[in-house]
């Protein structure tokens, strides 16, 4: 009985395994197409460009600093596969004025032709405790993460739908499916990214467009650097429990997840677990990755909840440590 349980199992799978490319979305051609990358002059934006570009697209590079994007726009052509591939640089802030996002997306298609691929990378990060962070960083952070990926999203999704194709990729973090100690601000603008996409994915998949929400885990680029600079003992304690990645890594990874029209893209064995976990409502891409789900979910669950006692730990004992110290200065 239980052979017979067992070899009907693995034929469900088998079937699963068949059945699934059947029902998956057809993979997008990067030669000749034309992909945006917002937060492009530098980190993981400049190494999805560069990926991007070394399949044959054409790239469209949107950040702030002018003197950036020309000196990544030098980088990437290093790369180039033909000699008519193009790289368009726009200087521009994709958080405050959406008709001048909306105006230089028509601008950069007008020259290299419709989006089939927009990558909101753009993002900032302030580290903290709740108290401590002043309360203008808020409001800046949702502006830069949340609405610096609405404006350049709503600017190319009417185009994608009149095609019947394209994808969108939120760059997220793995914050961004796991609250921790320091990132009260940057946190929610993270977690706002998901919930747009589970909308936004249900309003475009009827018209073969797919989105991507990317979790990268702590990644080695200027942002990353900078924010280790401010971050409390307790989330540098936290953060040492999980490596550091590489940004042509992840890049790598985020890229051949849009193209695959995947809706979670993460990275290593602790990103694998917590897209697993944090699946809840979110769409699938293949029968295959259901499955995968719901046997996964409880075991995960029990290992998840190790970390989170680990990390409630740190916290704790960085708090009494602290408070012994305050006690020993105010008795000297």
């Amino acid at each position: 009985m239980l052979l017979l349980a067992a070899a009907f199992i693995v034929a469900f799978v088998l079937l699963l395994y068949m059945v699934s490319p059947l029902i998956s979305p057809k993979p997008l051609k990067l030669p000749g197409a034309h992909v945006v990358v917002t937060g492009g002059s530098s980190g993981i934006g400049k190494c999805i460009a560069i990926e991007c570009y070394k399949q044959g697209a054409f790239i469209t590079l949107i950040a702030r600093d002018e003197n950036k994007l020309l000196q990544t726009k030098k980088e990437i052509e290093e790369y180039s596969v033909n000699d008519k591939q193009v790289v368009l640089c726009i200087s521009v802030d994709v958080s405050k004025d959406y008709e001048q996002v909306e105006n230089v997306l028509k601008q950069a298609q007008e020259k290299l032709g419709p989006v089939d691929m927009l990558v909101n990378c753009a993002g900032t990060s302030v580290t903290g405790k709740f108290e401590d962070i002043e309360v203008n960083s808020f409001e800046r952070l949702m502006a830069v993460n949340y609405l610096g990926s609405v404006y350049p999203s709503r600017a190319v999704i009417a185009t994608m739908k009149e095609r019947r194709m394209g994808r969108i990729v939120f760059v997220s973090s793995q914050a961004g499916q796991l609250g921790l100690f320091g990132y009260t601000a940057y946190s929610p603008t993270k977690f706002a990214l998901r919930g747009l996409a589970e909308a936004l994915q249900m309003e475009a998949k009827p018209y073969n467009i797919y989105v991507t929400v990317a979790y990268p885990p702590d990644t080695d680029t200027p942002g990353f650097a900078e924010e280790s600079k401010t971050k409390p003992l307790e989330t540098k304690l936290i953060s040492e429990t999980s490596s550091v990645c590489q940004a042509e890594q992840v890049a790598r990874v985020i890229v051949k997840d849009a193209i695959q029209g995947n809706f979670n893209s993460s990275v290593g064995s602790d990103g694998y677990m917590l897209s697993i976990l944090t699946s809840g409502m979110s769409p699938v891409t293949s029968i295959t990755e259901g499955l995968q789900q719901v046997v996964c979910m409880g075991i995960f669950r029990i290992v998840g909840l190790f970390y989170l006692g680990s990390f409630d730990s740190i916290v704790r004992r960085c708090m009494i440590q602290r408070e012994k110290s305050e006690s020993a200065d105010k008795t000297e």
